[in-house]
């Protein structure tokens, strides 16, 4: 039994959930849709969204959290927004947004430009600070998993992009 399902999902002033073949929700800094799984029940009620399993399908209880889940998130995702920070870490590693490409300097011998999708936005508040934006929490997580992979840090150093709270264990080097 899902204890997350059970919980109703409250929407804030305007945002608006329409159920259907796909549930499209739409919020003031944007519209996500979903296509609607036939073995979770999805009722609008009021200010609150209500997730329940349908008897008789075999999967309805594993799915029934996990829908409610993504629910949550869209509807999170269109009113307040979803950001990851990165930040660079090593000796000349520079970020600069221009525009949807992320351009970066990350020690190679040429530079690399990451453009954005649609529907996410960049900045960069310092050279060494990365912000990415976006009402998908899915994208977001993607593009700043993406961008992190073009240079990870190194275990010896920590040299390299990673995300504003991540820890990197840095190893002791080999000794004589």
């Amino acid at each position: 039994m899902s204890r997350v399902g059970k919980n109703p999902i409250s929407l804030p002033k305007g945002v608006e959930v329409t159920v259907g073949e796909q549930i499209v929700v739409k919020g003031p800094l944007g519209s996500l849709s979903f296509k609607a799984n036939p073995a979770v029940k999805v009722e609008v009620s009021g200010d609150s969204l209500q997730c329940s399993p349908v008897a008789g399908i075999e999967n309805a209880a594993a799915l029934w959290g996990t829908v409610r889940a993504n629910l949550n998130n869209m509807v999170n995702g269109v009113s307040k927004g979803f950001e990851k920070k990165l930040t660079l870490v090593g000796v000349g590693y520079r970020a600069q947004a221009q525009g949807d490409t992320l351009n970066l300097s990350l020690g190679f011998s040429h530079p690399v430009a990451h453009k954005m999708p649609a529907g996410i936005k960049v900045e960069t508040p310092s050279q060494t600070e990365i912000l990415i934006k976006g009402v998908d929490k899915q994208r977001v997580g993607q593009v700043a998993a993406e961008v992190r992979a073009y240079r990870a840090p190194e275990p010896y150093k920590g040299k390299g992009v990673r995300y504003a709270d991540e820890v990197v264990i840095l190893k002791e080097t080999k000794k004589k």
